[in-house]
């Protein structure tokens, strides 16, 4: 039995009062939270037993958070050369708006989309082991206890393995696709088996259903409604039911996608998924910013959650917020709004990022302020999508029973200086690397902002290589462009080495 109090930080349990605790602590027994509040009532709440095996973490001058639930995320770092990756010229003055930019090139996205689903096969399980550990891991670091997987460019198994090296909780899914909507074309093309398609999610299913630490689950996700078929649909309504589990697709994510639809299938993207039965209070829609009178009613009358990745929209072009400010009206009629990373070849904006996106770019929106406060972005990051992983009796705030997974984050800097309200610092100037310590079921995982059981520098090592042989063998990428890329990284990783190296025999501090 181990017990964990972490004690004197301004406590944001982001439980359905919003409460904050100026001078707060949580008390946590193998993993579960027995107290958080006050100071003096945690600690009125040590029974003797506690004491046996009592650790004790100081937070003064820190927050005290739940950890971050990320339930919209792709892992794609295997595409980091040719995917506007490692081979971009290090000049920005020539890029031009593509892919999801000027409201989508829908046929195109479609074609990548599907062109993804056959490279996933291709990695090798090692491969595709070290390169899940890594991406995973830049999540953990920066705060994420929790993620979703909404289709992944790796195998699902190597994401649920990696969630367990790395001691962190991810609900794993398949990269399901089996039509395309071609460029040129005018109604859809099948590319793939459904049969198989379905199989695949349904086996993972039952892999992750006993899973015997609970780190791990499964639910099916849809890549795209482009790259779906009604078969498909069909499919997934009736795994849904049976597994109990809940649902997550893009849809209504950019604003050419309903003309696209129309033509390559005959109905408008949020209809196809009602005509299919997924359409209930367990649907996720991803990016969900481009839909008619009628679905919108559709969606609120259904009590769907909204997922959507503010920090991201810019860097793409996609106009999901600004252009119809549907999201924002979804909040206001009650839906479940939350805020995710999304996925690309490179770290996008975490979910640090995520939160002051949604409260500078709601208020501004709104003229208002007060639209959405520091702790409603929070509950954003937290609460609202461990419930739309259906996981919000376990996760996503910290009360008693639920699972202890929080992050502290220093508060004593400059930021600051005379401000009562930390997390309102926090959004305007922190971000990301501030988390300096992250622990997942009263596990500490990251101390003073470095894997507590991890050699990080081996993770990165065994990322490069997995990365250089994929990226030389299936995507064909120039061999020479790869290792001179890889070169530069080894010399920076050197010259960090010598660094620490000076550091700890004292160069640089008079001896």
């Amino acid at each position: 039995m181990s017990t964990l109090l972490i004690r004197g930080g301004v406590l944001y349990p982001a439980d359905a009062t919003d409460r904050v605790v100026p001078d707060g602590a949580v008390l946590a027994e193998d993993g579960v939270v027995v107290a958080a509040g006050p100071v003096a009532e945690v600690e009125a709440a040590i029974e003797p037993r506690h004491r046996e095996d009592l650790h004790t973490i100081d937070a003064r001058d820190r927050m005290i958070l739940p950890g971050f639930v990320n339930a919209h995320w792709h892992e794609m770092f295997a595409m980091r050369f040719p995917f506007k990756g490692a081979l971009r010229s290090a000049s920005d003055r020539d890029d031009k708006p593509v892919f999801m930019a000027l409201g989508g090139d829908v046929p195109q996205v479609s074609a990548v989309f599907d062109a993804f689903h056959d490279h996933i096969d291709r990695l090798t399980p090692d491969e595709a082991l070290a390169i899940a550990r890594y991406s995973m891991w830049t999540q953990l670091r920066s705060g994420v206890t929790t993620l979703g997987d909404v289709g992944s460019l790796n195998k699902p198994q190597a994401l649920a393995r990696a969630a367990r090296d790395l001691g962190m909780r991810c609900t794993v899914s398949t990269w399901a696709a089996d039509t395309v909507c071609a460029p040129g074309d005018s109604r859809f093309r099948r590319t793939r088996d459904t049969d198989l398609e379905l199989q695949r999610i349904e086996e993972l299913l039952e892999e992750c259903s006993g899973d015997p630490d609970g780190l791990v689950r499964a639910w099916p996700t849809s890549v795209y409604g482009t790259n779906m078929s009604d078969e498909l649909a069909a499919g997934f309504a009736d795994l849904v039911a049976r597994y109990d589990v809940p649902f997550a697709t893009h849809v209504g994510a950019l604003r050419n996608e309903a003309e696209v639809m129309l033509a390559y299938y005959g109905s408008t993207p949020v209809r196809r998924f009602a005509d299919a039965g997924l359409l209930t209070d367990r649907f996720m829609a991803v990016h969900c910013g481009f839909a008619d009178p009628g679905e919108r009613a559709l969606l609120i009358g259904a009590g769907a959650h909204i997922s959507h990745a503010p920090a991201k929209y810019g860097q793409a072009g996609e106009s999901t917020l600004s252009e119809t400010r549907m999201i924002p009206e979804f909040r206001r009629a009650g839906l479940d709004v939350s805020v995710s990373t999304d996925g690309a070849a490179v770290p996008l904006g975490g979910m640090a990022e995520a939160m002051r996106a949604v409260w500078q770019l709601y208020n501004e929106m709104y003229a208002d302020p007060t639209e959405v406060l520091p702790t409603d972005a929070l509950a954003m990051a937290t609460r609202l999508p461990a419930r739309g992983l259906d996981q919000g009796d376990r996760i996503g705030s910290l009360e008693p029973g639920k699972q202890a997974d929080l992050l502290l984050v220093p508060a004593d800097d400059w930021r600051y200086l005379l401000n009562p309200r930390p997390l309102e610092g926090f959004l305007s100037l922190g971000g990301s690397m501030d988390v300096q310590t992250v622990i997942v079921a009263g596990q500490v995982l990251i101390e003073d902002g470095r894997s507590t059981g991890l050699d990080e520098d081996a993770l990165e090592a065994e990322y490069l290589e997995a990365l250089s042989s994929f990226t030389v063998r299936c995507l064909a990428v120039d061999a020479d462009a790869v290792e001179a890329a890889l070169r530069r990284r080894s010399e920076v990783v050197d010259r960090r080495r010598r660094a620490r190296a000076r550091h700890h025999t004292g160069w640089g501090n008079g001896r």
